[in-house]
């Protein structure tokens, strides 16, 4: 996903770094920037993915994220040249990157208080395909695939795959996902379930901005709570879930959007929403 020029960097050297974030109408753009790397994940990438992700969730002027790639790839995961220096080594690096990092990304992802769209523009492999399928809508260009490559180099899920991927397409699913992992092209990503929709590359970007603009354009709040809600009582019984439901409703119910809804709708006109 390419920027246009009447975005605005919050950064005036992300043309140089290696997580861009460009702010838009409300709309913030988070781009993995290692094109060369296929956008692998290394650690410099995590930490400031980490420091982008929270500075977006708490700006109020920020209404709708959205995650993507610079270059062919979305992103194929951690960098395997960092990790075998790490093994090299004979550190713990990959121990502590899933507490330290890959853990709180996801979290950021799947948490904040407003919807996040993963824009993928191309391969997407490993913790890629994790930091996916913890955000709200996966949009996935046509011809491009995802692969869960954890097993094929002897290793367990992160990022939140094990929690995600079921929730997506099933239990007995996952697990053949993630045990025999393959390139999945992208018609049978969305038959799966995987991702929302394919978009032909040249609709793509067009394809990421409408959604973007509608979800940035509606009621913030709201759709952070109900994003609040499903992952909350995904584990909770009936009853505990009743009442966080009614927490939220008392919540948004308060909220200046909500009476704007209910003056739009007596007056028999669209509403306008402030994001708050």
């Amino acid at each position: 996903m390419t920027t246009t020029s009447d975005q605005q960097s919050v950064d005036p050297h992300a043309a140089q770094d290696v997580v861009e974030l460009l702010v838009d109408g409300g709309v913030a753009t988070v781009v993995l920037n290692r094109p060369d790397a296929m956008n692998a994940v290394d650690r410099a990438v995590k930490e400031r993915l980490i420091a982008v992700l929270e500075q977006v969730a708490d700006d109020p002027q920020v209404r709708c994220v959205v995650l993507t790639g610079r270059g062919r790839a979305f992103c194929v995961g951690q960098d395997l040249n960092e990790h075998v220096a790490s093994l090299v080594r004979g550190d713990e690096a990959l121990g502590t990157t899933v507490v330290d990092h890959y853990n709180r990304i996801a979290v950021l992802l799947a948490t904040m208080n407003k919807p996040v769209v993963a824009a993928l523009n191309g391969v997407t492999a490993g913790a890629g395909a994790s930091m996916a399928f913890a955000c709200d809508f996966r949009i996935l260009v046509e011809g491009a695939g995802i692969n869960l490559a954890f097993a094929g180099i002897a290793l367990s899920c992160d990022t939140g795959s094990s929690w995600s991927l079921p929730r997506l397409v099933g239990t007995a699913r996952a697990k053949e996902l993630l045990l025999l992992p393959r390139t999945v092209p992208s018609d049978e990503c969305l038959a799966l379930g995987l991702v929302t929709t394919v978009s032909p590359a040249d609709q793509f970007e067009e394809s990421v901005a409408a959604l973007a603009r509608t979800l940035a354009d509606g009621p913030t709040l709201a759709y952070g709570s109900i994003r609040r809600a499903v992952a909350a009582n995904a584990g909770q019984d009936l009853d505990a879930a009743l009442a966080y439901e009614a927490e939220l409703m008392t919540l948004t119910g308060a909220s200046a959007d909500h009476r704007a809804a209910v003056d739009a709708f007596l007056a028999k006109e669209k509403p306008v929403f402030e994001g708050r």
